[in-house]
């Protein structure tokens, strides 16, 4: 674990595995295979030194080394539950990390008496040697507790003044919670590093609501990060077509199910089968029929030009493809399709401390690939 070479040795050998090409209409790209063998990998952070961490679902955090080298599963995580779309999911580090080794890990939590499972996050500090996790804490837990195996969500963004977001999905069977603010079933919510509600959020101190709420109505958030502009961007998966793009703000309502351009699986309409209702937020951008979106950055370096700067990129689990998004303002006005012949479905985007994006594939032989730009 942890092993490093020079960058030119470590370029080698993810040329020695291998590169592929694909086309599209408004540019070329390339993935180079950095390293295989992961098993469902759902999240990925950077760790320096060209080092990652990766998390597996069924219950492993890992680092790669800067040659592709998989270390062995770290010590020290908490007991987690995994099956269905629970498990093991999003990590990330501190923005101080190069100081004070801190990470921030979501995943599936058994209840610790009685039934049910919810989202809940966690801290640690990666050990000197990077073998295991020191300090670990539970900072946040959702509630309530479900028999569940489905809709967990579980991506985190950190914010400029360090608190975290922590995107959670409607557990399926409870999507009507996402409406009601004693719950933290389909919400965004916003804490502290250290555990707590932030104290700006939207809903401290009104009675009968969680004060870790910081948006409401999300169905199944897949993808967050913090845009260009300094604020949250996130994307959900919709039921049978109406994926989204949102931009969640304090106290807005994001309609599921209230308002949705999905359906119900096999047909029919949900709720009152409309798309719109004053007082519910519209997303900035859907898709029907559904891609799965997974995964969310935004391009900030000048890698693959500057005509992509600012472009947001979202991975497609059900078509396997990368998206991108090209923004104007709060309009999002083409999205192209990268990576039409991938063939592997796109868990998680990030761009790296390097300026290239990093893509997980969600397989059972799962592969961590870098974007390069067309040669």
């Amino acid at each position: 674990m942890g092993l490093t070479r020079s960058p030119a040795r470590a370029f080698a050998a993810w040329l020695a595995v291998g590169t592929f090409t694909f086309t599209t209409a408004h540019a070329q790209v390339t993935t180079e295979l950095v390293a295989s063998g992961l098993q469902n990998p759902w999240g990925l952070a950077f760790i320096g030194e060209g080092r990652m961490l990766v998390t597996e679902r069924p219950g492993r955090m890992r680092v790669v080394g800067a040659d592709g080298r998989l270390g062995v599963p770290l010590l020290g995580l908490p007991s987690v539950e995994a099956g269905g779309q629970g498990g093991l999911l999003d990590v990330i580090t501190d923005r101080d990390f190069h100081r004070n080794r801190i990470l921030y890990f979501c995943y599936s939590e058994v209840a610790a008496s009685g039934g049910g499972n919810s989202t809940a996050m966690a801290s640690a500090r990666l050990s000197s040697d990077s073998t295991r996790l020191d300090d670990v804490r539970v900072i946040f837990s959702q509630t309530p507790k479900v028999s569940s195996r489905l809709h967990f969500g579980c991506r985190i963004a950190q914010a400029g003044d360090g608190s975290l977001f922590l995107a959670l999905g409607d557990r399926y069977s409870r999507m009507n919670d996402a409406q009601t603010l004693d719950n933290h079933h389909g919400k965004v919510v916003r804490v502290r590093a250290t555990g707590g509600a932030h104290p700006d959020n939207p809903f401290v101190g009104r009675a009968g609501a969680l004060p870790e709420i910081w948006s409401l109505g999300h169905r199944n958030p897949q993808g967050a990060a913090i845009g260009i502009d300094g604020r949250l961007w996130t994307s959900e998966h919709g039921p049978q077509g109406g994926d989204e793009i949102n931009r969640p703000q304090a106290g807005k309502n994001h309609g599921w199910p209230v308002i949705t351009f999905g359906e119900n699986y096999g047909g029919g309409a949900i709720g009152e089968g409309i798309t719109s209702k004053p007082g519910l937020e519209q997303p900035l951008h859907q898709w029907t029929p559904s891609i799965a979106p997974s995964g969310l950055a935004f391009i900030r370096s000048e890698r693959y030009g500057k005509a992509w700067q600012g472009s947001l990129l979202a991975g497609s689990l059900k078509f396997r493809y990368l998206s991108r998004l090209v923004i104007e303002g709060d309009r999002v006005v083409r999205e192209d399709k990268l990576l039409p012949d991938l063939n592997q479905r796109v868990r998680d985007v990030r761009e790296g401390p390097d300026g290239f994006i990093y893509l997980l594939t969600d397989e059972r032989n799962g592969q961590l690939l870098r974007l390069l730009p067309g040669r």
